[in-house]
């Protein structure tokens, strides 16, 4: 098959859930289109691997040299495969804040006020405390409180309360501020990526076609009208036809270099690249924003903490052959376990700051473990 009704490029966070919430019309053929392999693999179902995590589950993109970091790049891991980057993050399940999204309804953008989003927030959500006035209980994306929680995670919620920073059970609930214990989106101990909540219970339909390793190279664009993608499998050149359309949901940097490379973008830099023009929109691919990332680490003898120590290794070993038996114990660790929202301005209509207390030493993201 070659021709659908809705292509679907990239199986990460939103193309997985757009995907599996299509196929819930029998009528419409949804084909699922992604560069990464199925992420299968116990290392990604295993929370606590996630500093460990293969390669081919990540793109390991950078930045260009950064002029306000002086010169420095930026790391940007995203996740390869299906699942895309809720593959391979920290799984902290954690909403945009009210204000946010009240803000943007404010300054004209209908239909994203909090109360308007609120509901499918629910509908998506799956938590174990049930369903409530702010949480789904029957939603496929699985929401858990944490059971192994490391004893310096709760003194550092502790020491907040004793600064008298209020603490937070809920970071989803009626108020943000506040420090506590994150929930993750894991159940029964495994990690619960978007494909895992919206795509694998529902393989089976016979109106969704689901392609892995298969690279989109570009959308094919007849007449004003995208039409299909061009992929690229085992080394060979196939295009695949949309009767109805593409939805594009490749990620925050994969987007608009499909888009790029299909013609689409600011005219200069694409015939730069020795491609035709298409369509010349200058928007494409800029004002991209992160926030910084700051980390303070500090060495200490106490052995309530995850370490490479011989020690540390032999107890994280008895931990993987626990988690791959029981699913339980420190390899549920989403390692970021506890954290906190707070701001210095006491104006401000928002956090401004998130904090996370992470257990053990993590050394560039990990980098230099991997590479």
């Amino acid at each position: 098959m070659n021709e659908f009704d809705i292509i679907v490029v990239g199986g990460g966070s939103a193309g997985s859930a757009i995907a599996g919430r299509l196929t819930e019309d029998p009528t419409i053929s949804v084909c699922l289109v992604e560069a990464g392999g199925n992420n299968k693999d116990w290392r990604v179902h295993t929370p606590g691997m996630m500093p460990f995590l293969p390669e081919f589950t990540n793109w390991y993109y950078a930045t260009i040299p950064q002029k306000g970091l002086n010169g420095r790049q930026g790391h940007q891991p995203r996740g390869k495969g299906m699942g895309g980057s809720s593959a391979i993050n920290a799984m902290l399940y954690v909403r945009g804040n009210a204000w946010d999204y009240d803000n943007w309804a404010a300054m004209g953008c209908d239909g994203w006020a909090f109360d308007d989003v609120l509901p499918y927030f629910k509908r998506s959500e799956s938590n174990e405390r049930g369903g409530s006035e702010f949480h789904g209980g029957d939603g496929p994306l699985s929401v858990s409180d944490q059971h192994s929680v490391n004893a310096g995670s709760r003194a550092f919620v502790d020491s907040a309360a004793q600064l008298q920073l209020p603490r937070n059970e809920d970071f989803n609930g009626a108020a943000q501020a506040g420090f506590g214990i994150y929930q993750t989106t894991t159940k029964k101990g495994e990690r619960w990526t978007a494909s895992r909540a919206y795509i694998d219970p529902v393989r089976s339909r016979a109106n969704l076609h689901v392609m892995t390793d298969c690279l989109t190279e570009k959308l094919i664009v007849q007449d004003g009208r995208v039409t299909g993608v061009q992929i690229v499998r085992g080394g060979r050149t196939e295009t695949l036809h949309a009767r109805g359309s593409v939805v594009l949901s490749a990620g925050a940097f994969g987007s608009p270099q499909i888009l790029m490379l299909s013609g689409i973008g600011p005219a200069d830099h694409i015939r730069h690249h020795n491609i035709n023009v298409v369509l010349d929109k200058p928007s494409v691919g800029e004002n991209l924003q992160d926030h910084i990332d700051y980390v303070a680490s500090f060495e200490t003898e106490s052995k309530d903490f995850i370490g490479d120590s011989l020690a540390g290794t032999a107890r994280m070993a008895k931990a993987i052959i626990e988690h791959r038996l029981r699913r339980t114990g420190i390899m549920t660790t989403p390692y970021a376990e506890a954290g906190g929202f707070w701001s210095p301005d006491p104006d401000a209509p928002a956090p401004q700051i998130q904090y996370h207390f992470v257990p053990a030493m993590l050394e560039d993201h990990g980098r230099e473990k991997v590479k």
